[in-house]
This record gives structure tokens, sequence and C-alpha cells, in this order.
């Protein structure tokens, strides 16, 4: 089970017009993120989680992936910090962060999308979060691999029929078509992964001749 709550940086703001933002030091258009507002929030989130980890949402963070939502998914709690306009106060990443995470090389209006993402892609690797744990060991980067294509009744639709392996029964096949289709649509689509992924030598072979094939397709 695992609760989400969001907070308002206001909360921790102390002037008359709870301000959380000021211009730059040294020019330059934009406002920036305060500090103070945000240490004081993750001091006192951080005393009611003592275990909780905190990460600021950044372009310029450690590129968020399956691997890190597995880790973070073990964590008793999890503090992330939105950051809006030019972005935020170097200090609250130096003294009160303890990763900064980008889901992705392009600039959004604030921290809000990219904390979605994350805490989405967290919630689903918790224990009793889907109908079936199986469904988080076999899909797309858990295993270094894309998923196998997937396929459900009819049977056949407009001349275009499943997998015949998929309807035989035989579940040793049925392992082994997935594997080998799993390991062809990411040297198709992902060749950038095969070097990771863990392949037996044969299994590797089939990959990069795939790969080389397609360099040659004009």
């Amino acid at each position: 089970m695992a609760t989400i709550v969001v907070h308002d940086l206001r909360g921790w703001a102390t002037d008359k017009h709870r301000i959380t933002d000021d211009y730059p030091y040294g020019g330059g258009p934009g406002m920036v993120m305060k500090v103070e507002p945000i240490a004081r929030a993750i001091t006192e989130l951080r005393t009611m989680n003592p275990g909780a980890a905190v990460a600021l949402l950044s372009p310029q963070g450690e590129p968020f992936c399956q691997h890190m939502a597995r880790s973070l998914s073990s964590l008793p709690g999890l503090i992330l910090i939105c950051g809006r306009y030019e972005g935020v106060d170097d200090r609250v990443r130096q003294f009160y962060c303890d990763m900064e995470i980008s889901i992705g090389d392009y600039i959004l209006t604030g921290g809000e999308i990219p904390a979605m993402a994350v805490v989405d892609a967290v919630l689903r690797l918790i224990p009793g979060a889907l109908g079936s744990q199986e469904s988080v060991s076999d899909e797309s980067h858990s295993n270094g691999l894309l998923e196998y294509p997937q396929y459900t009744r009819p049977a056949e639709y407009e001349g275009r029929a499943a997998p015949e392996i998929l309807l035989s029964g035989d579940h040793a096949k049925i392992v082994a078509w997935r594997r080998r289709e799993a390991i062809v649509k990411t040297a198709q689509l992902r060749p950038d992964l095969i070097e990771k992924a863990g392949l037996s030598g044969e299994e590797q072979q089939m990959a990069m001749k795939i790969i080389e094939d397609m360099k040659e397709k004009p």
C-alpha cells in the first residue's frame, strides 16, 4: 500500500505574500525557486518519514529508467521536488537532495509531469499494485529487452492470424518463442539495449545479424 500526498510549497514560505521564487543573481530572464521554503519543506517531511529519499526533478538529472524505478520502489518513502520557471536554487540540489532525476532530454514548464511519471512507474512495482507480478517481470526494460509481441482473441482478424505457437498450449515452446521475439524486437527498435541485455552467445549473434541486416536496408 502507498500514500501520495501533494504539498503546496507556499506553506513553508514565511513572508506575508508567501513568495517561493525570486530574480536570479547575476541577472537573466525568468525566476528561480528559493532555497528557504524548499529546505524547510524537506526538513519537515523527512521528520515525518525519516527513511524517505529526496529527489529533484530536473532536465539535468540522471536519466530515469526501469532499473531506477525498481530501486526507488524499495524505499520507505520518496519526496519529489518539482521545479518551476528557470529552475531551483542550486543549494537545494547540493545540500538537501539525495538525487536528481530527468525523464528525458527536453524541457517542460515544471516538474509536475515528471513527478507523475516517476510515481506511476514506481508504484506499479510495489507488490500488490498489479493483478499479477508476472506482468512486471516480463514487460519491456525489466530484463534488458523490449517486451515480446502480445495477442488476444480473435485468433484471426481480416485474414491476419495470431502466431500459431501461442495457441499450441506448449508452454516451453511459447517461452522460447517469446524470448526470441523479444530479442528480435529489441534489435530492430532499440539496438542500443542489446549489448547490456545479458544475451547468450547464440542470442547475441542473432541480434547482431538483425542489426547488420537493418543497416544494409536502403
